[in-house]
């Protein structure tokens, strides 16, 4: 697991202590009652789950030593306003709110790279079309734009992209005063055809009331990101079993909704 390995600066993350839910517990307690010590507490024994989701970066150019700053922001976020009668993980509180900060984060400071010479050309089109409309009265065709500036049609869509901003699939979208949602609700996953409407409302009502190496597979498949068989090495079992427990935790959920 060498692989998935993390290094930060300044800080031995083999040696990062990790709570009980026992003592968890009691932070918590003690932490509603005022006392600010156990707030440290709570992060520093929960600085390894900032560093799990980190390893799903861990292969890109990010600075990970910003992005550890960053999910930590996150981590305090969800000490701050988690509570014990969600009946919930921290960890299962945590992770979406971790992960948040981490992408917004990149969002804000990675700008994505767009060749100098595809925006030419996007400002070119822009400009044919601005002196075609003023010419005729209506936007040319793609055709058109093609044919005056010697380019396939394909290009068009491509350079005019180049011009939009990204936007984050955590970027909220709808809020009526409940539940908000966010632009990742509202796009298919062609990868996963199981992966319905229904699927979805059960994981988000439904995740505390199953078994808890259900929640725990189902959470890493779908809050952190990972494959059947990356869970399946880190919990030691086959992939079969993975697939196996994921199904069987997804039919339970839909069953509770019915």
């Amino acid at each position: 697991m060498a692989r998935y390995k993390v290094d930060i600066t300044g800080i031995n993350t083999s040696n990062l202590k990790v709570l009980t839910s026992k003592e968890m517990e009691a932070l918590f307690l003690r932490y509603h009652n005022g006392d600010l010590m156990a707030k440290e507490e709570l992060i520093n024994g929960n600085l390894k789950l900032v560093l799990s989701i980190l390893r799903n970066f861990n292969k890109g150019n990010y600075n990970m030593d910003d992005l550890f700053q960053v999910g930590v922001i996150g981590l305090i976020k969800a000490i701050d306003n988690f509570d014990l009668s969600y009946n919930l993980k921290l960890s299962t509180y945590a992770v979406p709110l971790i992960l948040g900060e981490i992408r917004r984060y990149i969002r804000d400071n990675n700008s994505i790279r767009i060749s100098r010479s595809i925006k030419d050309l996007a400002y070119q089109i822009l400009k044919y079309k601005e002196i075609y409309f003023n010419e005729h009265g209506y936007e040319p065709t793609n055709y058109d734009i093609a044919k005056n500036l010697n380019i396939e049609e394909y290009k068009i869509a491509q350079a005019l992209d180049s011009l939009k901003e990204p936007m984050s699939i955590f970027e909220p979208i709808y809020n009526d005063g409940g539940d908000t949602i966010y632009l990742m609700d509202q796009i298919a996953d062609k990868k996963e055809l199981n992966s319905d409407k229904d699927m979805l409302i059960s994981l988000r009502k439904g995740l505390n009331k199953i078994k808890e190496r259900e929640k725990e597979i189902l959470v890493e498949r779908y809050i952190m990101g990972k494959t059947q068989m990356e869970i399946a090495q880190a919990l030691n079992i086959s992939q079969a079993q993975v697939s196996r427990i994921e199904k069987n935790a997804i039919l339970t959920l839909k069953r509770m909704i019915k």
